[in-house]
């Protein structure tokens, strides 16, 4: 099987990257080129929630840069190339698909997740808590689903839905008291158990936390698009009651255009 425009490309990156090239592309380290992988990366998910196919073809393409970049500036420094990244990456899921690839046998998808974990164990050895390895840089409330996720491998599970419901109403009355004892520093750290318990919630319902917030984002951020559209005076003018009035026109004219 050959991909002539992959190696095309990957030569490509290699001439923007050399003395005759670009000089923005010669200028850039692993360091400047964070701020892209994560924004390439989140463009990306953005064009698959859409369900927009084209976009997602031109955004995965963007994210292709970002790897080849990087394996660009790691092969100057005679550190790797592509071809390590693309060797690494087959032996792990050559390895840790032994049910395709040896005589492993599973049965759902739940058996595959529960395999790849014990062999992803068995490869990081040097680990000495389940809370290593979970990336600093990942946003909060992801990072917060893979914390509570890693924590119920060991057992750590809530015993029903019904105490995690209890356990929720507990941090909003803990932060209630915050407020009426004026103590910000209380305020903050029981806001941040509210979002923590509300994660294990969304996991419980096998429901990816930050999803569900991009897609409350979307639909806010529309629902005020069509207040400002249906409004009658500045925003800045409303009143409380006028601005519920509005949001609920808003909410309906959206609702009938589906």
């Amino acid at each position: 099987m050959n991909y002539p425009n992959l190696e095309e490309l990957i030569e490509v990156i290699r001439v923007l990257r050399s003395e005759n090239g670009c000089v923005w592309d010669r200028a850039q380290t692993h360091e400047s080129l964070r701020p892209n992988m994560l924004e390439e990366a989140y463009e990306a998910v953005e064009a698959i929630n859409k369900g927009d196919v084209l976009n997602l073809r031109e955004e995965l393409g963007d994210v292709l840069l970002q790897v080849l970049l990087h394996s660009q500036i790691a092969s100057e420094a005679n550190e790797f190339n592509i071809e390590d990244v693309a060797k690494e990456l087959k032996d792990k899921l050559i390895h840790r698909h032994p049910h395709v690839f040896g005589n492993a046998h599973v049965e759902t998808p739940d058996d595959v997740v529960k395999a790849w974990d014990r062999l992803k164990q068995d490869e990081k050895k040097d680990r000495k808590s389940l809370m290593d390895g979970i990336p600093k840089p990942l946003p909060a409330l992801a990072a917060a689903q893979k914390i509570s996720k890693r924590a119920v491998k060991a057992g750590f599970e809530w015993d029903k839905v019904e105490t995690l419901l209890e356990c929720i109403h507990s941090e909003y009355d803990e932060f209630k008291e915050a407020i009426e004892n004026k103590d910000k520093n209380a305020m903050e750290d029981e806001m941040g158990d509210i979002f923590f318990a509300t994660v294990n919630l969304a996991r419980w319902y096998k429901i990816d936390a930050e999803q569900a917030l991009l897609k409350a984002n979307l639909k806010f951020m529309k629902r005020f698009r069509k207040m400002e559209e249906l409004a009658q005076k500045p925003l800045e003018e409303y009143s409380f009651e006028e601005f519920d009035a509005l949001w609920k026109s808003a909410k309906k004219e959206l609702a009938n255009a589906k």
